[in-house]
């Protein structure tokens, strides 16, 4: 008798387990189901776009930028393109960057269109505590500038992009005082940093130490200080006026940046393109 009961309890037990090989993955996966269907699950996730922010630093950001606007033709300051009218093989670079108007603005973490001027003149006051500009250079405002937000993109890796504010003395006026006045300039989208500017001071060229300017901007800007570029090439810059200097870039690849001074019109200019 007792080993009829086992023999019972054994088949019952064979019976369970196959039938809950059987249907058990199935009610599992309705149980499942009934647990995500008709509700609403919010989940924090990074995006393609979002993601440069926290990859990138500042000398990648520096030579990605760098790359783009050597890929591309835009007006810098009107005498900057004047002088460099004659240079095709500068104005005819191509690559795998490219630097494009952003026509989607900004994402929400980005300086806004109604945030722009001030952050200039934000970026402006940090530059002349450092004395890497005079105090008698004016603010900007949106009666007498244009900005326009730009990606600089590696077609090759998307994910390594940095957006910019370009902000330039309207063109709209004629005749206008450029006196004291910034002339262009590439303004981080993020943080409000600049990269690169052109602007009018009362300053001449034996005013300035070159070397104590890339100083204070390398520290400004988070860099590492740069080596001195040598070159025995007087073509590079359309002025006798000029200092380069290299940083770190992304791998083994280094960016430019100069700084330099165009005489007569007294504009100052520290760029990281050509």
């Amino acid at each position: 008798m007792k080993k009829t009961t086992i023999n019972s309890l054994l088949l019952i037990l064979a019976v369970l387990v196959m039938a809950l090989s059987i249907w058990g993955p199935e009610l599992l996966a309705g149980y499942k189901d009934r647990m995500v269907l008709d509700r609403i699950v919010a989940q924090t996730s990074e995006t393609e776009r979002e993601g440069y922010r926290y990859r990138l630093t500042g000398s990648e950001k520096l030579y990605i930028l760098s790359q783009c606007l050597n890929s591309q033709t835009l007006p810098e300051s009107e005498q900057n393109a004047l002088t460099r009218s004659d240079q095709a093989d500068y104005q005819e670079l191509g690559g795998t960057y490219a630097f494009v108007v952003n026509h989607k603005g900004p994402t929400g973490k980005e300086i806004t269109d109604d945030e722009i001027f001030a952050t200039c003149n934000e970026m402006l006051s940090a530059l002349k505590a450092l004395e890497i500009l005079p105090e008698t250079v004016r603010e900007v405002n949106s009666r007498d500038y244009d900005a326009v937000l730009y990606s600089a993109i590696d077609v090759l890796e998307p994910r390594n992009n940095v957006s910019v504010w370009k902000v330039s003395m309207s063109t709209n006026k004629k005749n206008a005082d450029k006196t004291n006045r910034l002339i262009d300039a590439y303004v981080d989208a993020d943080d409000g940093k600049v990269y690169e500017f052109y602007a009018r001071t009362d300053w001449t060229w034996e005013d300035m130490d070159p070397d104590g300017l890339i100083g204070k901007w390398s520290e400004y800007m988070g860099l590492d200080y740069p080596e001195i570029y040598e070159t025995a090439n007087p073509l590079l810059e359309s002025t006798p006026y000029y200092k380069k200097y290299l940083f770190s870039g992304m791998g083994d690849e280094q960016t430019v940046v100069t700084i330099g001074f165009y005489e007569g019109i007294n504009e100052l200019f520290l760029k990281i393109s050509r």
